[in-house]
């Protein structure tokens, strides 16, 4: 497949060309909103074309576009990419305001296109192995789970992140989203109420959250707990399964790279869990995804998806900031 780039990025850069080269894919060109910028991009990454006019870039010989501007600009670009023909794979957050994105879903439906967000964790081998032991029943009934993705943030990514309020600044779409596509797909259920608790520490500026507690209900009456933070640089990130017959414990799993454990403890002990699957995360995104395009199977994570991780971080803002526990239904009816 032919692609294009929508968004001269850091994650373009250092994980999404590569990827998409590995995966025997062809990029053809970028668009920034800076036309000097998309220039030197493409220079730098062996890009023939590019510009900063999206019209201008949707006219080229593509198939799919990778879409990773600053979150507010996520629906415009995909609705507009749609309506050209272009397969769209977004980046998280699918879209800061809930009824965009459920118009980019509703869109790329209309015009029969492919929309994936790249929750790229869905595609960890220690991940589609938690699905396996979880959906073969080895640990029961499942009751409770625990995610810790409290990181530091690469000085590298310390602008909009950290102060852009109406660009999606802060933890919760960032890193929240994250949490809540993997918990939908590790527990196979969905999430029905949030209640959170939030924070501004050192880092972050004009009252964006950097700092995150919250805790989901999920259909199947399972209440999962997330912390979020771009504070600790020395922290290890992990996922906890509890039930009825057995604890999983999986350490360094919320990562951008095919790595982490995974132990079981049981009636009979303590057991060390064997993942073969350490291939890289985004080369399976990718692949996944072009064959969604070719009519084969969906992308790891969809654009329903994209729109319901979405809507559990407006739940969570809302949340925090009105003290409150949020029924999702509130927000998918509005």
């Amino acid at each position: 497949m032919k692609w294009a780039l929508i968004g001269a990025s850091d994650i373009a850069s250092t994980r999404v060309i590569p990827a998409l080269r590995l995966a025997g894919q062809e990029v053809l060109g970028v668009m920034s909103s800076n036309a000097e910028r998309a220039e030197h991009y493409a220079a730098s990454h062996d890009l023939l074309g590019h510009s900063d006019q999206l019209d201008e870039l949707l006219s080229w010989p593509i198939d799919a576009v990778y879409i990773s501007t600053t979150n507010e600009l996520h629906a415009s670009q995909a609705i507009a990419a749609a309506a050209s023909g272009k397969h769209i794979l977004c980046e998280k957050p699918l879209s800061i305001d809930l009824a965009q994105g459920a118009q980019m879903v509703a869109q790329a439906k209309a015009h029969g296109v492919v929309l994936g967000t790249n929750h790229h964790i869905r595609a960890s081998g220690v991940h589609e192995k938690i699905r396996e032991i979880v959906g073969g029943g080895e640990l029961g009934d499942i009751y409770l789970a625990r995610v810790n993705h409290a990181v530091g943030l690469s000085e590298r990514l310390r602008g909009w992140r950290l102060s852009g309020e109406a660009q999606g600044a802060g933890v919760v779409w960032d890193i929240v989203v994250h949490n809540v596509d993997t918990l939908r797909a590790d527990l196979r259920s969905d999430v029905v109420e949030v209640t959170a608790l939030s924070a501004t520490g050192e880092l972050a500026r004009s009252g964006i959250e950097d700092l995150t507690n919250c805790t989901f209900r999920f259909a199947n009456g399972v209440i999962a707990t997330t912390c979020e933070s771009y504070l600790v640089p020395f922290s290890r990130t992990s996922l906890e399964i509890h039930g009825s017959l057995g604890s999983l414990v999986a350490m360094d799993v919320m990562r951008q790279d095919p790595i982490g454990d995974i132990t079981i403890t049981n009636a009979t002990g303590r057991h060390d869990v064997v993942v073969d699957d350490r291939e890289n995360l985004y080369v399976k995104t990718i692949r996944r995804f072009e064959q969604a395009c070719y009519g084969i199977g969906e992308p790891f994570s969809t654009g329903a998806d994209g729109l319901a991780a979405a809507t559990c971080a407006t739940g969570v803002l809302i949340s925090a900031r009105e003290r409150r526990t949020v029924a999702l239904s509130e927000l998918t009816s509005a």
